[in-house]
């Protein structure tokens, strides 16, 4: 067995444990997914989560990672939401949602796609991803008779903060968790340190024709 088999680090083919590269695995992955998301649009209403998108990738392509998938379904899904608009597809990408239902500030690259400005609104963000995944099913032949309609998005409110518990009062009538935060000085924060972006997390432009990894020139060499 070899080295590379034995770590299994970066993209790998199953189950050999060739290496491939990320280029190479996000061009598979997207081709993957267009396909994935017709048959979703297939059946009205319905969307398919982030994880069980990748968990598809992964297993019908053969290409494995051991990065999660955070960390690259989005260098797929932008270039996807792009080549869907030029080529006269619905948004399909609104079809991907997280766990709790929601399309999230991922959508605005379906709105760049279409020269439309992100919405800064979450409420009226997701609204606007329903009717576009309502495009969706109407592209594909699954809605009702009767046009069919958005499915509702709900969006819960935060929790309101828990009131601070009484403090219990001393023999003279005084709390002593008063007196003490009385004496005690506020801490001052401490500095945000901005972490460091890896190298691997660093974003891969990749051509919109064939999903190709760009140089540092910015022509493509395989469509230029």
């Amino acid at each position: 067995m070899s080295e590379y088999q034995q770590e299994r680090k970066g993209f790998w083919y199953e189950p050999e444990g060739t290496g491939t590269s990320e280029a190479i695995a996000l061009e598979t992955w997207a081709r993957a997914t267009h396909e994935i998301l017709e048959q979703t649009a297939l059946e009205y209403h319905a969307t398919i989560t982030e994880g069980a998108l990748a968990h598809r990738l992964l297993t019908e392509t053969g290409i494995s990672t051991s990065r999660p998938h955070p960390r690259w379904l989005a260098k797929l899904l932008q270039p996807l939401a792009a080549l869907h608009h030029r080529d006269g597809y619905p948004p399909l990408t609104a079809l991907v949602v997280d766990s709790r239902g929601w399309v999230g500030e991922r959508y605005d690259d379906v709105l760049r796609a279409a020269d439309e400005l992100p919405i800064t609104d979450p409420t009226a963000r997701e609204r606007h991803a329903s009717r576009a995944r309502l495009e969706c099913y109407e592209w594909a032949g699954s809605v009702p008779e009767d046009g069919g309609h958005p499915e509702i998005v709900e969006m819960k409110a935060p929790r309101a903060p828990r009131a601070p518990r009484a403090a219990a009062a001393t023999a003279g009538g005084a709390s002593r968790s008063t007196s003490a935060a009385a004496t005690r000085a506020p801490r001052e924060p401490k500095p945000v340190i901005p972490k460091k972006v890896a190298p691997a997390d660093r974003p891969v432009n990749v051509c919109p024709r064939c999903f190709m990894a760009i140089p540092a020139t910015g022509l493509c060499d395989n469509c230029d």
